[in-house]
């Protein structure tokens, strides 16, 4: 039977924040946050975290989340997934969860999901948003072009495109989350690092390189990413005034 999952990588050892998936805001840990959010994604058969740290392993079983281990060694997230879906021959489509979004609406999620189980063309899914012209002058904030169908034609640290003209563009910002068809996901676990990915610190890069097709999905929601103790503190005064 075909399944579709929805695996968050998470590991302990952020360079900007050591142990973040653990940190509390309003009485839950950040990675259960994220876990509650899938778990309200109509799309998908099953939620698996996915880390290599006992203390994420243990955390997780606490409030009942199902969690697998993964190898120390691995040096990306999608490395990480795909140990887990190399142990489920049941799961065709796999939607790449952030352990650090714990925002991301359940909604957007299935968007993701729904593009790969639906699409023909898709080999992977993810998010884009409307940004501002100043927004995308900001080489963090990564920036999407798409063609008129929805599909990615590149990704960069750049402002894209380029204002020759100015008033006519419409700016996208990234949002990383991802929907993989299994065989898409296998490829992107084995090609090497190409040219492009190298140059912008690109994953996605790889796959457009090697001639798949990404579709995209706008929302209108901003991402609260968890990087910084900022961060972790904006996210924690949301949610305390949403129990208020």
């Amino acid at each position: 039977m075909s399944k579709t999952a929805i695996i968050i990588p998470a590991r302990y050892g952020s360079s900007r924040l050591e142990g973040k998936p653990l940190m509390v805001a309003a009485g839950k840990p950040v990675i259960q946050w994220v876990y509650e959010k899938a778990q309200q994604a109509k799309l998908a058969d099953v939620v698996i975290v996915a880390t290599d740290d006992e203390r994420i392993f243990n955390c997780v079983k606490s409030f009942g989340g199902e969690v697998e281990m993964t190898s120390t060694e691995h040096k990306c997230g999608s490395d990480r997934i795909m140990e887990v879906v190399s142990r489920h021959p049941e799961i065709s489509y796999i939607c790449n969860l952030q352990g650090d979004e714990p925002l991301i609406e359940p909604a957007s999620i299935d968007a993701v999901i729904k593009h790969v189980q639906t699409d023909e063309k898709a080999d992977i899914s993810t998010l884009i948003r409307e940004i501002t012209p100043s927004e995308a002058e900001n080489p963090n904030l990564v920036k999407c072009v798409i063609d008129k169908n929805g599909f990615a034609l590149y990704f960069s640290r750049s402002k894209i495109p380029y204002e020759r003209n100015e008033g006519i563009a419409t700016f996208f910002g990234h949002i990383g989350i991802y929907g993989y068809k299994r065989a898409a996901l296998e490829a992107m676990t084995t090609l090497s690092q190409t040219p492009l990915e190298k140059t912008e610190s690109l994953e996605q890069l790889r796959a457009l390189e090697n001639g798949m097709k990404i579709k995209t999905s706008v929302v209108d929601f901003v991402p609260v990413g968890i990087d910084t103790k900022d961060d972790l503190e904006k996210f924690r005064k949301i949610v305390e005034a949403k129990l208020v």
